[in-house]
């Protein structure tokens, strides 16, 4: 089958089971709310076969501010080397140039080669943590009186909090995220200012955790501590590189790396975010 027999056209809310099997079958972790929200927040584009398969996606996710979000650039076994991604990455880097924002991208270790060509540049690394079950003996949450559940009310100083050191508004993002999962989702607190929060997800293979702000290692590890005992299953975190502390504990509480990502930017080899305060990113599908 040639590409002229494909259709390039919109995805939509009636696409979410279709794209659930693209998402799977490289692995990956997304469920149906994960698809909806990006279809709901950006741009999402896909090729169809004759018979109405979902053959590739490519998704952005908008945010208020200089930058937007690249996402789920996925092309099926069969229809891969012929060009659809490339396609699909023009449709996203003009969807967020033309709302006047810079393209942005958690690259895997394939994709970067791909997008180093068309003109990104590495901003820094993170890694993806992956722990089975809960291991024997696993350390009871930390009795900080500064951390403590997240509120509805607490909504828009976190938001405020989070656009300082993310960069950019995506005050929708957390409040999703807080109600998919507001068992894990905590924040630290210090004289009545905010100093940190972690939220997390449930995923088709485990639960995720992400994204982890603080002000310091001290207060992250206490609130991925909080998190975790939460989550009694399967549960990754994508960790930036650079906070090798918490990587090192994660390393003797039974987490492995298994999925190593690269932030890219269009153009731009400096951050938008505050990287000394991004300790996990929240997934890269979101930013």
């Amino acid at each position: 089958m040639t590409n002229e027999e494909l259709e390039e056209r919109s995805l939509e809310v009636a696409d979410i089971p279709a794209a659930l099997q693209l998402s799977a079958e490289p692995g990956w972790n997304q469920v149906a709310d994960d698809w909806r929200l990006m279809i709901e927040h950006g741009d999402a584009f896909g090729f169809t076969a004759p018979g109405g398969q979902l053959v590739a996606s490519g998704l952005t996710v908008v945010f208020q501010g200089p930058f937007g979000w690249i996402s789920m650039i996925l092309v099926t076994a069969q229809y891969r080397r012929r060009g659809l991604a490339t396609r699909l990455m023009q449709l996203c880097v003009n969807a967020l140039e033309s709302r006047g924002q810079t393209p942005a991208l958690d690259a895997s270790s394939d994709g970067r080669q791909v997008y180093l060509g068309m003109g990104f540049k590495d901003v820094y690394a993170t890694t993806r943590m992956f722990r089975a079950g809960t291991p024997a003996g696993q350390p009871a949450a930390p009795g900080s009186s500064g951390v403590r559940l997240i509120a509805s009310q607490d909504l828009a100083a976190l938001a405020a909090y989070d656009r300082m050191a993310f960069g950019a508004d995506r005050a929708y993002l957390l409040e999703h995220l807080r109600s998919r999962a507001p068992e894990v989702a905590f924040v630290a607190e210090r004289a009545g200012r905010i100093t940190g929060f972690i939220l997390g997800r449930d995923g088709r293979t485990s639960s995720q955790l992400g994204p982890l702000v603080a002000e310091d290692a001290e207060i992250a590890l206490d609130l991925l501590r909080r998190a975790l005992v939460a989550v009694p299953g399967p549960v990754c975190i994508d960790i930036a590189d650079r906070v090798t502390g918490l990587r090192r504990w994660l390393d003797e509480h039974g987490f492995m790396p298994i999925v190593p990502f690269t932030r890219m930017c269009l153009g731009r080899s400096r951050p938008f975010d505050d990287p000394k305060r991004i300790f996990a990113i929240a997934g890269p599908e979101f930013g």
